[in-house]
């Protein structure tokens, strides 16, 4: 398949694309360079554009941000709603008739939350949009090394998941500790998927699917 993707450098998104290289005909849109062999560059912005004159057949957003690097709310959306939702329009006027996306536990348009509220409502303008298939993978606590990147209470979180992961039982178990590296090799599967539908995946599903 022709896969476009965006969000490869982040801490999914690099062990993501390498696996969907391996398997799919990958385009990657980015502000950085990632080291996919088909890649185009430029500010997020411009990433819809970047898709013009392309036709694929499914869409891949393993993108996002933090309030140390936003800086502000604003930013904050610009990245996690905007850069997603332009793009996932681009992707499918480009002909994708899937759409996979990485979300969070506990995403809901109406929570009290600001940050799950916003990934609720962008996990609805996605479902708008009109792809045949949306998966929405929702991970708990991601597992892995970002270099350069120091966050204290995720860092915290990181050091204890092994001590209260075995305590997040039944629906608890969406919020414990997830390897990044598994939610990407969740995904790999998910991108050859073609029954229709619009599916939620938690922690539980996820491994599942790693074991197939």
């Amino acid at each position: 398949m022709r896969i476009a993707m965006i969000g490869a450098t982040g801490l999914i998104g690099r062990n993501l694309w390498p696996l969907l290289e391996r398997e799919h005909d990958l385009l990657v849109l980015s502000r950085r360079p990632s080291g996919a062999r088909n890649e185009r560059i430029g500010p997020l912005e411009r990433w819809p554009d970047l898709l013009a004159g392309e036709q694929i057949d499914a869409a891949v957003c393993a993108v996002g941000t933090t309030w140390k690097k936003a800086g502000s709310w604003e930013a904050f959306a610009r990245v996690d709603q905007y850069a997603q939702t332009s793009f996932a329009q681009a992707a499918h006027q480009a002909g994708a008739r899937h759409f996979l996306t990485v979300s969070s536990s506990g995403a809901n348009p109406k929570s009290r939350n600001r940050y799950l509220r916003l990934k609720g409502e962008v996990e609805a303008e996605l479902a708008a949009i009109g792809f045949d298939r949306l998966d929405i993978v929702r991970p708990g606590l991601l597992l892995g090394d970002r270099p350069g990147d120091r966050r204290f209470l995720e860092r915290l979180g990181i050091l204890t998941a092994p001590l209260f992961n075995p305590f997040l039982r039944g629906p608890l178990d969406r919020y414990a500790g997830i390897d990044a590296r598994t939610v990407a090799a969740a995904m790999t599967r998910l991108a050859s998927r073609t029954e229709p539908g619009h599916f939620v995946h938690h922690n539980r599903e996820l491994r599942e699917l790693t074991r197939t």
